[in-house]
Parts: C-alpha cells; sequence; structure tokens
C-alpha cells in the first residue's frame, strides 16, 4: 500500500476510520464507478488509487459518510467530517464542470493563495529592509549583496524532476520558466527542458544540458513540470475558462499539438519564441494563457487517470513506486552541508 502522492512527493498521512484503506485523511470515493481517490493536503491534487481491494474500502466509506450528521450535500456531491477527524468527499453523477471545480478548484485557489502570501511577504520583507536598513547601517556596502544571497541561494535549489528513460532531470527555477513548447508541423509538436548537467559537483554551476522530447516522453514531462509552471494557480473565473477549453480538448496530445501550433501563431510571450538553445522556434510554456495552462494539467491528470480504469494499473502502481522512492531522495543531493544549514536557519527552521 503507497503512502505517497503521486504529484508532490508529500506523505499522504493516515486515517483511523476505514480499515481497508487507513491511508489519508481526505478521501473521495464513487460507489457507483467503483473509484476512490486519497486528496494530498500538500497540493489538494486527487492520488487514484490502483487497489483490486478498493471496493471493500469504498463500501467502508459509505457507510461512514452515511452515518455522519456533519455532512453537506449537492444532488451529486458530497463532504462528511468523521469524529475522528477524516473528511470523505462523496461523488454521485456531477456534469464534468461541477466535477472538475470540485476536483481541481480547491488545489488552483490553494496555490493561488499561497503565491499571493508569498509575493505579499516578499515584498513586506524588502520594504521593511529598506526602511531599517539605514537606520541599522546596514544598506552601503555588502547591505545591497546581503538582500540578494537567500535569492541566490534558493534560485539554485531543485524544484522540480522529469523522470526520461532511466535518468532524473533536475530544474532550478529558471530552468523551469525556460521549458518550451514547439510545433513540429502536421499537428505534430516536441518540448525542450533545460537541466542541470547529470554530473554536477558544485550547486553554484549555472550550465545547462537540454533535451528535446516528443511523443509520450514530452507528454510525461508535461505531467511531471506543469503543476510547478501552474504554482501560481487561478481565480474562480480562470479556472472556469479552464474547464471550458478541457470540455472542448479532452485530450491531451491533441491540446498540446493545438497550442503549439496557436502560441507561435499568435506569438505568446514573443520575446522568446526564438532563440532556442536547442535549436528551432518555440514558445515558453510560462508565456502561454493561464486558462489554457491550467486546463492542460487537468486534460494530463484525466488522461492518467483513463489508462489507469482502462485496466493499465501496473503504469499507475509504477508511478506510486517512482513517488515514493523521490520522497526519499534529498532535493538538493549536491548542495553541501554548509550550504543545507544556511537555507534552514533562512527559513527559520532548527538544525
Amino acid at each position: 500500500m503507497f503512502a505517497t502522492c503521486l504529484f508532490c512527493h508529500a506523505n499522504l498521512g493516515a486515517n483511523e476510520a476505514i480499515e481497508h484503506f487507513p491511508v489519508g485523511r481526505r478521501l473521495a470515493f464513487d460507489a457507483a464507478k467503483g473509484r476512490l481517490w486519497v486528496v494530498c493536503k500538500a497540493c489538494e491534487r486527487w492520488n487514484l488509487t490502483p487497489l483490486e481491494e478498493r471496493w471493500e474500502a469504498i463500501e467502508e466509506c459509505e457507510k461512514a459518510f452515511s452515518e455522519t450528521r456533519l455532512r453537506v450535500s449537492t444532488e451529486h456531491v458530497g463532504l462528511a467530517k468523521l469524529r475522528e477527524g477524516s473528511i470523505l468527499i462523496r461523488i454521485g453523477d456531477p456534469q464534468r464542470p461541477e466535477m472538475a471545480a470540485w476536483r481541481y478548484g480547491d488545489q488552483f485557489h490553494r496555490r493561488r493563495r499561497k503565491h499571493l502570501l508569498m509575493l505579499a511577504g516578499g515584498t513586506a520583507a524588502v520594504g521593511g529592509y529598506l526602511i531599517a536598513g539605514p537606520m541599522m547601517g546596514l544598506i552601503g556596502g555588502g547591505g545591497i549583496n546581503l538582500i540578494n544571497l537567500p535569492n541566490l541561494v534558493l534560485s539554485q535549489r531543485t524544484i522540480a524532476r522529469v523522470t526520461v528513460k532511466e535518468s532524473v532531470l533536475k530544474l532550478n527555477a529558471s530552468m523551469l520558466a525556460s521549458v518550451r513548447l514547439r510545433s513540429r508541423g502536421a499537428d505534430g509538436y516536441s518540448i525542450e527542458v533545460p537541466h542541470r548537467p547529470l554530473a554536477r559537483t558544485h550547486f553554484w554551476n549555472e550550465s545547462k544540458s537540454y533535451v528535446v522530447l516528443k511523443g509520450d516522453e514530452a507528454v510525461t514531462a508535461a505531467r511531471q513540470l506543469l503543476p510547478r509552471i501552474n504554482k501560481s494557480g487561478g481565480s474562480a473565473s480562470t479556472i472556469s475558462d479552464a474547464v471550458e477549453v478541457l470540455e472542448a480538448n479532452s485530450s491531451p496530445d491533441r491540446l498540446l499539438a493545438r497550442l503549439a501550433t496557436t502560441s507561435e501563431k499568435k506569438g505568446w510571450g514573443s520575446f522568446d519564441v526564438f532563440g532556442s538553445n536547442a535549436g528551432g522556434p518555440g514558445v515558453r510554456i510560462k508565456s502561454i494563457p493561464a486558462p489554457l495552462r491550467l486546463a492542460l494539467e487537468m486534460s494530463l491528470h484525466e488522461a492518467d487517470e483513463r489508462r489507469a480504469l482502462e485496466g493499465e494499473l501496473s503504469i499507475l502502481e509504477d508511478r506510486w513506486r517512482e513517488a515514493e522512492e523521490i520522497a526519499a531522495i534529498s532535493d538538493d543531493m549536491f548542495v553541501s552541508p554548509r550550504v543545507t544549514s544556511m537555507l534552514k536557519k533562512l527559513r527559520g527552521e532548527s538544525e
């Protein structure tokens, strides 16, 4: 039984209410279709379970849901909080927009709130420094460099990974922002991914390697990178627009091809449509309008589940194993203990 989020690799926690499935503090289930998800507390994404024994767990969820009084329900979706603190989401037969709002609304709103709080916190910190700096004698000389030092260190951290064959490509913030989608004609596309050199010894090494991915590898890369690229989430209207795009383009492969062609024609992010280091035109995925990026992330997520529900459970199980292996690896295996100690102090963590 797996206990790690497929997407952010955080621990999913445990519950004491569902004997046949003690993983997760928030479970969603569809008794009619036999589906059970664990909702990650850290990133709000829904992890479809690949367990053949899920029917017993679903029956327990249905029983626990019906017995609790702490519940709210619409015609198709219900929410219940159990006595021991776990939360159950019961899915009936919702239309796609309603289901998408439940599945993706929380995570995109959560990302948006977190992003806005980080922006406000950063602005307040810099403002406070600029006001207090002259009084404390910090501005002047190395004072400005003191402001930039945490950003310099944090900017080098690995924040995203892409699995390509037997290798794991690691990207920092600037590399993630430079991931490009390119049209290859006849509705084709490729994704260019800058990453750290596989043989890297110093965390301050700015050199990059590039790989151009096509077909299934490009889809895999998009699935792994889009949640990081879409870290600012979206407002209710943006999510609504994304659901409309998803309705018209349910296939991620077709949507990627359309976005590759449309982005170059419309010149989204025109300052970086040309100049790709690996050769050829392209547009940064980050420059594509938010509703389209969010729709693509939704489409990739749902495509994964369709494959699993069609009987390819071994693929989903491999993903769970991969998530747990990655969760056990340090984010910055090449960073020295001294830098790790500095990062902990900057975050206010104890040694």
